[in-house]
């Protein structure tokens, strides 16, 4: 199912929900379509509206300050496109840069996304050991670039330039 971004009434992204889920919220009179998706519509006995891409709340939803997006894998999977950070090709699986036999961590600095055989390849020793330079260094997204990337390539590529882009 499409994930719908969810902005606050302010326009700062707040969590991605189901299209289900925006639907309810729009014919709620709780939200609004900002964006939606050019050719998908949501229909019923008494409904025909545009499938919702992005909605927006009517009304300020005040959230707490969350500092680090959390770790998962499916994250690390996600902000490296699912690109082998060691060979470009498709990544299948997560590969801590520091093993964690050697004390490495699950965090963003520390693992990258890899294909199954570099992984393999790699075994217990640190790029450096197994001469396998990163592609690209690993880095922590912030929580509005999670949640942004975890919508996926077409999506993030489709979105409002004013909604991807930090402000100069």
């Amino acid at each position: 199912m499409r994930d719908t971004l969810v902005l606050n009434a302010s326009f700062e992204p707040l969590s991605t929900v189901t299209l289900n889920r925006a639907v309810v919220l729009v014919l709620q009179d709780k939200a609004v379509v900002e964006q939606s998706h050019p050719e998908l519509r949501m229909r019923g006995a008494a409904v025909d509206i545009p499938a919702p891409r992005v909605i927006r709340l009517c009304r300020y939803v005040r959230v707490p300050f969350r500092r680090q997006a959390p770790w998962s894998r499916r994250g690390v999977l996600v902000r490296d496109r699912h690109r082998c950070a060691y060979c470009g090709r498709r990544a299948t699986t997560v590969d801590h840069v520091v093993p964690r036999a050697q004390g490495g961590q699950d965090t963003w600095l520390n693992t990258v996304a890899s294909c199954a055989e570099d992984n393999h390849r790699k075994a217990n020793r640190t790029p450096d050991e197994a001469g396998m330079p990163l592609l690209r260094q690993p880095f922590e997204p912030t929580p509005a670039d999670a949640m942004l990337l975890s919508l996926g390539r077409e999506d993030f590529g489709a979105l409002p330039n004013w909604l991807v882009q930090p402000a100069a």
